[in-house]
């Protein structure tokens, strides 16, 4: 029997551990971010979006990388009637010739106030 070894590389780097969830986990060059929901669920969609599309900024910094280098995106809209603001807004944040796989559907959120939700994934 041979002897097994576990690689430094392979670590998961966790950043902002709870009880119940993390907000991102770093594995093997990959981040992984929790799902993103809006700090002021009293603002509109586009509103919302925003502070989603600014909260993940700073997430994939702290991790060493930025939205060019996403993966991909799942967007989970309380209200598919909101589809075209959310893309209003998520067009004039995403860089051209950097837009990654998305999915957009609809959901029930965990809060009635919150009208979009995001998980990215992205390189490092």
């Amino acid at each position: 029997m041979g002897i097994i070894t576990r690689d430094t590389t392979e670590m998961v780097q966790r950043f902002d551990v709870g009880p119940r969830m993390s907000e991102m986990a770093v594995h093997n060059g990959v981040c992984y971010l929790a799902g993103q929901v809006a700090a002021d669920g009293s603002q509109d969609v586009r509103g919302q979006v925003r502070q989603v599309l600014a909260a993940i900024d700073a997430l994939l910094a702290r991790a060493g990388t930025d939205k060019t280098r996403i993966l991909r995106c799942q967007i989970f809209l309380a209200d598919l009637a909101d589809f075209a603001a959310m893309n209003e807004v998520w067009e004039a944040w995403v860089v051209p010739g950097h837009t990654p796989p998305r999915a957009t559907v609809q959901a029930a959120l965990a809060r009635p106030e919150w009208k979009v939700e995001m998980v990215v994934t992205a390189a490092l």
